[in-house]
């Protein structure tokens, strides 16, 4: 069955939004539009030019806010993503420069995982700068996961999706979490929500983030289950708990501690649980609740 983004009739207009605002940049597209990314939920272009390749993407309606939220970021952060060239905030299409060589090809080959001290660094910095942006990050349509609503959200999901009795439980013990964790003091701001290795890119030898897609309003900590437990943890050889996770972990706080006090990696250690039924609640796709499922395993037992 050929999806939305493969219809020749969205191909088209999508073709000619990339022309005309190529055009508006004043460059010129140098061979034909390839199409290496459908999802159910978004797409990405390659548009060769004469200044190289850039990349379209559009996101199913529930994501459109991607484009905004980009906008936002490479506003306050321009070092951080690269440079969005164009955007339709009605439609959620993005004409952005090309990002560079994917972290996931690089870590490989130079068997280290080092570059994430930096990129973890460099990401709380962001979280930081745009504390201020939360109002503006709501109204482009984020989703509001902070810390007073979560516990709702998390009754509504578990009420929706076949689980355990165990989760159902567990109400009480989210909230219980995400009151111990407000008393840390720590300003929700922009949540990427999906942090990985996929996400993140090498340009110029700066390390970019991509993807605000699943991003949302939360507490920023959140990010650490996906990027620490879901991901660092197994290491190169894609064995669990087979790295210390600690000097990631404090690589993350160190642009947090300078400006809030505190045992700020015990806020952490709360903040990794919860972080498990953030990505629940804000990743859930209709009709794949095993990977809700994987998600409030984690949240519960520490692991899959």
């Amino acid at each position: 069955m050929t999806s939305r983004w493969q219809d020749p009739t969205w191909q088209q207009s999508a073709y000619a939004w990339i022309e005309r605002e190529l055009d508006e940049l004043g460059v010129s597209r140098t061979g034909r539009i390839e199409q290496p990314h459908v999802y159910v939920w978004s797409t990405v272009m390659r548009v060769p030019t004469d200044v190289g390749d850039v990349w379209f993407k559009a996101n199913m309606a529930s994501l459109r806010h991607e484009a905004v939220i980009a906008e936002i970021v490479s506003t306050r952060c321009p070092d951080i993503v690269p440079p969005l060239l164009a955007l339709d905030p009605q439609t959620g299409w993005m004409l952005m420069a090309d990002a560079g060589e994917p972290l996931r090809e690089v870590v490989p080959r130079e068997a280290s995982l080092d570059r994430w001290l930096d990129v973890l660094a460099r990401y709380a910095s962001v979280q930081l700068e745009l504390i201020d942006d939360v109002d503006d990050l709501l109204a482009s349509g984020a989703p509001d996961l902070r810390l007073a609503g979560l516990p709702e959200q998390y009754e509504r999901l578990v009420q929706q999706v076949d689980v355990e009795p165990r989760f159902r439980a567990a109400v009480p013990y989210v909230a219980e979490l995400a009151e111990r964790l407000a008393t840390f003091g720590i300003p929700e701001t922009i949540q990427h929500d999906d942090l990985h290795d996929g996400q993140v890119f090498i340009r110029d030898g700066s390390h970019l983030i991509m993807d605000w897609g699943d991003a949302c309003v939360s507490h920023p900590f959140f990010t650490l289950s996906v990027t620490l437990e879901g991901m660092i943890a197994w290491g190169l050889e894609d064995e669990e708990n087979s790295v210390d996770v600690t000097p990631f972990r404090d690589a993350y706080l160190a642009p947090f501690a300078s400006r809030y006090a505190g045992d700020l990696s015990a806020a952490v250690e709360t903040a990794l649980r919860l972080g498990w039924v953030c990505r629940a609640v804000n990743g859930r796709i209709p009709g794949d609740d095993e990977g809700t499922l994987t998600r409030l395993r984690m949240f519960l037992d520490g692991r899959a």
